[in-house]
């Protein structure tokens, strides 16, 4: 059971989630993000560390300090554990005055970072033992490692996680999302949104009955709520569908979360702490349904377009490109050709300038930014009479800049400029649910 930064984040919240996984007698792994807001004021504490702005990281921490002094007085009721909360905030915000007198470092950021999963889960499990519910702590940096390339090792995880499972009998276990240690065993992350991936992988290295991603929304929807008036939870997906809509926008999801459960064939069912009886989405190998089920939308997307006469009969030319790319470990999203261009997209322009460079000896190089991917996510939709119909009908008034259609059964694609996606999104949404 994984719980996000807003079902923690306050002391109501907490006592909803100990409600939740005392409800049965199962055996479970209770997997807690930072409390809401925490990540940002960390980042924003390490970013002045970085920029040597000491006194502004000192005035952030001392705020940090500050909201979760005013946290634990509400949380906790007895001496004992107002107690034991904090000496667990003097050691936590002793190390973040420590890094004061530091030289900033990456692994010092990593390490700013991580003080956010191990400040919710110590003081969750305070809060677990003033309320006399038996668990056990077990601390995510034991067992969560990644390796150099920053891959999940599945296969270590499962071996350290089964030894320390081993060594306690309580039916409930309490650890950190999103934090690991990397290659060098010192302390990482999963990145942004891990703590799913981090349920994820503790769901498959088990071989759990079940993966449940508890947030402030009753499942995945069918558009994006925040933007459309009109919107309902998907009661079921398949992994692909769901691997697809995450990958491509859906915000309640971290993209790379899908593929452990996909893989160890672990449903995941995405559920709403503020509404616990609400049926939620299910994801799991069979779809359901077949047709459209969601849609969903990414920014920050780059266009680029190669366009070259010598393209034409000459093989090879695609490898050569995508090697550019393989070489600055950028990722592709969608990619059309024609007999003298390629076009591409990426959502990651850190080695823009470089990949640039490399691409111009091959022809003409053009750039788009500020664009928006448009996912049409569903099962078998490549492949349902009318979807492309109904599609094109209903975004006539937008221009699209490059369609994917073909690469997946389960999803079409479109590029469009940043500023007709909320547009885009309403249409949609009435053209393919009549909503």
């Amino acid at each position: 059971m994984k719980f996000g930064g807003t079902s923690v984040g306050k002391p109501e919240r907490m006592n909803q989630v100990s409600q939740l996984i005392t409800a049965d007698d199962e055996s479970k792994i209770v997997v807690l993000s930072a409390l809401s807001g925490t990540t940002n004021s960390l980042v924003d504490i390490s970013n002045a560390m970085a920029a040597g702005n000491k006194s502004d990281a000192k005035q952030l921490i001392e705020k940090l300090e500050n909201h979760y002094k005013d946290f634990i007085k509400q949380l906790l009721k007895t001496e004992t554990g107002l107690d034991a909360a904090g000496k667990v905030l003097q050691e936590h915000f002793e190390f973040l005055y420590i890094i004061l007198r530091i030289s900033f470092s990456e692994a010092l950021n990593k390490d700013i970072l991580a003080q956010g999963e191990l400040l919710s889960t110590k003081l969750f499990s305070i809060y677990l033992t003033e309320n006399n519910i038996d668990h056990a702590l077990l601390p995510a940096l034991e067992f969560m490692t990644i390796d150099a390339y920053d891959e999940p090792q599945v296969g270590a995880i499962k071996v350290k996680l089964a030894q320390l499972l081993k060594q306690s009998d309580k039916k409930i276990f309490i650890t950190q999302g999103y934090i690991c240690r990397n290659a060098k065993g010192e302390v990482d992350n999963l990145k942004r949104g891990g703590s799913d991936y981090s349920a994820s992988l503790i769901a498959a290295a088990i071989n759990a009955s079940v993966c449940e991603i508890w947030t402030d929304i009753d499942g995945m929807h069918n558009n994006d709520p925040r933007i459309v008036n009109k919107t309902f939870a998907i009661e079921q997906l398949s992994f692909e569908e769901a691997a697809e809509l995450a990958y491509f926008g859906a915000k309640i999801l971290h993209p790379a979360s899908i593929w452990p459960a996909q893989y160890y064939n672990v449903p995941v069912k995405l559920l709403n702490t503020m509404e616990p009886s609400a049926k939620g989405t299910l994801i799991a190998e069979k779809a359901g349904s077949v047709g459209v089920k969601a849609v969903a939308a990414k920014d920050g997307i780059t266009a680029i377009r190669v366009k070259s006469s010598r393209m034409l009969l000459a093989y090879g030319f695609l490898r050569k490109v995508f090697e550019v790319f393989e070489k600055y470990r950028t990722s592709i999203d969608m990619i059309t050709t024609s007999e003298v261009a390629v076009s591409v997209t990426i959502d990651n322009d850190v080695n823009l300038p470089d990949i640039i460079k490399e691409l111009e000896p091959f022809g003409t190089v053009e750039i788009d930014t500020n664009h928006t991917i448009v996912s049409i996510v569903g099962n078998e939709i490549a492949e349902t009479k009318d979807v492309m119909k109904k599609l094109f009908d209903a975004i006539e008034p937008i221009p699209v800049r490059m369609v994917s259609y073909g690469g997946s059964k389960h999803n079409v694609s479109l590029l469009i400029a940043r500023n007709y996606k909320e547009q885009t999104l309403q249409l949609l949404n009435t053209g393919l649910f009549g909503l």
